[in-house]
């Protein structure tokens, strides 16, 4: 099987919602085979993603968007085609053709990648179950982790004498890529190679499907930095990743929320007591993106990071992303000055549980941080905390509920709201989001041209017989969406068939957006066309015809009067028969 017949097997095995729906909330829109949410590529608050099932097409109409199955794939995992055609056909349980060996360079290097990051994951977690895994073991018992969940979460250990270059070197891995791998390391003195990770307590750390990309390593030893993570490499970039999405976002769905957490032992440790919707930034300070990454699929987060001063002012600083972001926020700040697995431990799952649905909100929370900094005894201390909280009220979208969170605000400090409020209108300034594209662009459309671009979507096989027909018409070339049109014949005729996807991307921008907003549009005239397609497309060219056939007329008559003006009368009643004839035509002809 070639590589475009198996593109073509699997993008018609599978659904393009349910792979989009693993990204993105998604409402189905009545009884039509329309879907829509939040675009998982731009911070928006209305809804302006759709996902068409029957077209097998998605199409944001805010940040413009849009593609098939394989589009979305490669756009949200940063994937090359090749590793997103391998990822969608592993998912599926469909083989998958072995790939030439001139297919893409960079494809074929990230496939490589995560095969090696699979080996080392495998080899670490043999390692913690090993002989030599004892002190990982110990340390985890320590912590409370037992085997069942050390092995669901794939904890390992890396030993100290390492083990993965010479796993690496016996398979035959180019050298390269042992460096590029990030998993080795190159000696400064002397040839080869040597572990970057030795003596730790190995994290795999997963990609949104769930793939092992890179590792964070906990020291068992006393010199050496606590944590160590995976450097950037192409299939891991530290931003754009959180700790246990790929398990969070089905329980964050349940829930409408999600747990951040500082580290990977705090996942596990929320995790073990049935908080499934817990994820981690993996060793940085939570980006745009990862943000991005929550909201997809859930509305709230509780923010639970550690409580001493280090972990409040990560959690200061986080709040102000996931506020930009539109997100609900509560802070969790548990009693007795321990981290999330540690109070699991001490006092309990439910316990935990109960910390977490008390958790004050922000902006509560953020106030009596606020309470402590400033002499909130003076007027002036007062308003020092307010001007102190303003930075993350202005990061708020909507500005209705700024002002409220300002008066709510006012009485928590004891400050006069109508002070607060000259403070606050001197401050902020009106944001006014992103124009999104208009999703009815194509109710500017005639009847007439609609259902004949859904005639030629949905019917190719009828269309084809009268495909020259349509393009021979002088009123064709007139027709807003002649472009469409034409293209879409042209590959009708060439190919037999209509691919929606190559139809797109044969079109220019605004005419791919024109076809896109058809589709996702929410009107009946997809299934009026299944009524006797044949009748509707003969239709379709009656009125084509007789619009001509009224301008061919038209300009006759335009002729007459300017003969008659000339004194030309023979050449007046010449065009006056042809006029007459045209009409007699328009009265008989029947498609």
């Amino acid at each position: 099987m070639s590589s475009f017949d198996f593109k073509e097997t699997l993008k018609n095995s599978v659904d393009i919602v349910r792979v989009i729906g693993d990204y993105v909330r998604l409402q189905k829109l009545g009884g039509s085979a329309r879907y829509r949410g939040l675009c998982p590529f731009h911070n928006e608050k209305t809804p302006s993603f759709y996902v068409h099932a029957d077209r097998q097409f998605f199409k944001c109409f805010g940040c413009a968007k849009g593609g098939d199955v394989f589009s979305f794939v490669m756009e949200i995992e940063g994937l090359g085609f090749f590793e997103a055609m391998k990822l969608l056909a592993e998912k599926n349980g469909i083989p998958m053709p072995a790939p030439k060996p001139d297919f893409d360079p960079a494809s074929r290097k990230k496939a490589s990648l995560q095969d090696l990051h699979e080996m080392a994951a495998r080899l670490f977690q043999e390692s913690l179950f090993g002989p030599r895994g004892e002190p990982a073991r110990e340390y985890l018992k320590q912590r409370g982790v037992g085997r069942k969940l050390a092995e669901e979460f794939g904890l390992g250990f890396s030993e100290p004498g390492g083990g993965l270059v010479r796993l690496f070197q016996k398979q035959g891995v180019e050298e390269p890529l042992l460096e590029e791998s990030g998993l080795c390391l190159r000696r400064t003195e002397g040839p080869g190679y040597f572990d970057r990770f030795r003596n730790r307590l190995m994290f795999p750390i997963w990609n949104e499907s769930g793939k092992v990309i890179a590792f964070g390593g906990r020291t068992l030893a006393e010199d050496q930095p606590k944590y160590l993570n995976s450097p950037e490499t192409p299939i891991y970039r530290k931003s754009h990743v959180l700790y246990n999405l790929h398990r969070a976002r089905e329980g964050a769905r349940k829930s409408g929320r999600m747990v951040l957490v500082e580290g990977y032992m705090d996942v596990l440790g929320a995790h073990a007591a049935g908080v499934k919707e817990v994820v981690a930034s993996c060793g940085t300070a939570l980006t745009n993106q990862q943000v991005r990454a929550i909201k997809r699929h859930a509305d709230r987060v509780v923010v639970n990071f550690d409580p001493d001063q280090a972990g409040a002012n990560a959690a200061e600083r986080s709040i102000q992303i996931l506020l930009e972001e539109s997100l609900q926020i509560r802070v969790c700040s548990l009693p007795g000055g321990l981290d999330p697995d540690e109070f699991v431990k001490t006092n309990g799952a439910e316990a935990y549980r109960m910390e977490l649905e008390r958790g004050p909100g922000y902006f509560h929370w953020l106030a009596e941080r606020a309470r402590g900094r400033f002499d909130m005894r003076s007027a002036e201390g007062r308003m020092e905390a307010f001007r102190f909280l303003l930075p993350a009220i202005q990061k708020l979208p909507d500005k209705l509920e700024r002002l409220a969170v300002v008066n709510d605000m006012a009485s928590y400090l004891r400050v006069e709201p109508g002070e607060m409020l000259d403070q606050f209108r001197r401050a902020a300034a009106d944001r006014t989001p992103p124009r999104a594209l208009d999703v009815k662009i194509d109710q500017a459309l005639p009847d007439l041209e609609r259902v004949l671009i859904r005639l030629v979507v949905h019917h190719p096989g009828i269309v084809a017989d009268y495909a020259d027909t349509i393009l021979d018409l002088d009123s064709f070339a007139e027709l807003a969406s002649h472009g469409i049109l034409a293209a879409a014949l042209r590959q009708i005729e060439q190919q037999g068939r209509l691919d929606f996807t190559q139809l797109q991307a044969s079109l220019t921008e605004s005419d791919a957006h024109l076809l896109s907003a058809l589709f996702a549009s929410d009107t009946e005239d997809v299934e009026r066309t299944h009524d006797d397609p044949a009748a509707q497309l003969r239709a379709c060219l009656g009125k084509l015809e007789r619009d001509q056939q009224q301008r061919q007329r038209k300009q006759l008559r335009q002729l007459v009067r300017e003969a008659e003006m000339r004194g030309d009368l023979a050449e007046a009643l010449k065009l006056m028969e042809r006029e007459k004839e045209l009409a007699r035509l328009a009265a008989t002809q029947v498609f």
